[in-house]
């Protein structure tokens, strides 16, 4: 209970201090109502159901929060090439700057997986019939997922989206960037043995994808929306329909939310997989971990 008055409480309390124009509020909303969304959403989790990212596993949530910092700098270095936005209201101080950019992307895989489990919760959706409980079933039988050639033509063409933004920069690129990942890294985690969405949908199970998908709708209007007011903020230069906008986002761009929320998870799979493998290289797969989005 704590955690959801403390996390309602960053949010109001610093969205009204930001349309008052105070300090260092004004300055300083994205992070903090994002680190109140990321409380509150754990603190439903928690009471729902017993067990949450930051109560049952603190340290990897910890990870996560340092991983998304990472894994958002690779969106910062295509948006360096395709251009889609650039920010203002910055701390002239660097070090202040670089403070508020690593807060700001830390929270962002954890709000999207938070926001998951959020949505989770409230539709009443998951169980132990997940595409992880299946494969670990299928490894113990003796069965491996299978390369199909559709899983290598995915995996091909995820590569080719992201090669080019790289070779042909483009202020239209952002679809394959938001996309590419996906289509390269799932087949890739199901060979691993690692959770895949793919390999879900094959199982005709769905939850998983449509929390996630909610999730980034959710987070993306909340994004837009605490991002409208602030002093340190984001502004697009998207060229499609750029005058038609809801807060700072082209109307577009919302159709990009829920696919980013299914990159974020299959980029934060691979790099768990990477993790294991690292640190316990005889450990097999390493399925382990808290369960993402369900």
């Amino acid at each position: 209970m704590i955690a959801i008055v403390l996390g309602l409480a960053a949010i109001i309390g610093s969205e009204v201090a930001t349309l008052a124009h105070v300090e260092p509020f004004w300055s300083w909303n994205t992070p903090i109502t994002w680190t109140g969304f990321i409380l509150f959403a754990d603190g439903i989790v928690w009471r729902a159901r017993g067990r949450s990212w930051l109560r049952s596993a603190p340290r990897e949530f910890a990870g996560l929060a340092l991983a998304s910092i990472a894994l958002w700098l690779v969106f910062e270095g295509y948006n360096l090439l395709i251009e889609n936005w650039y920010y203002t209201g910055l701390p002239d101080t660097p070090a202040l700057r670089y403070f508020g950019y690593a807060w700001s992307f830390a929270t962002i895989w954890p709000a999207i997986f938070e926001g998951a489990e959020l949505v989770a919760v409230i539709r009443g959706a998951g169980g132990s019939t997940t595409g992880r409980a299946r494969l670990q079933r299928e490894a113990r039988a003796g069965h491996q997922p299978s390369r199909s050639a559709l899983a290598a033509l995915s995996v091909a063409a995820g590569a080719a989206m992201l090669l080019w933004p790289i070779v042909r920069p483009s202020p239209y690129l952002a679809a394959p960037v938001w996309l590419g990942f996906i289509f390269l890294l799932d087949p890739i985690n199901r060979w691993l043995g690692g959770e895949s969405l793919g390999e879900e949908l094959q199982g005709r199970e769905y939850d998983r994808l449509w929390n996630l998908a909610a999730s980034g709708l959710l987070c993306g209007i909340l994004w837009e929306f605490w991002n409208y007011w602030s002093k340190a903020k984001w502004h697009y230069t998207v060229p499609i329909m750029p005058n038609l906008k809801v807060f700072e986002m082209p109307v577009p761009g919302y159709l990009g939310f829920p696919p980013f929320a299914i990159e974020c998870f299959t980029m934060y799979v691979s790099l768990r997989l990477l993790w294991a493998r690292l640190t316990a290289p005889d450990a097999g797969s390493g399925q382990t971990g808290h369960t993402i989005g369900l």
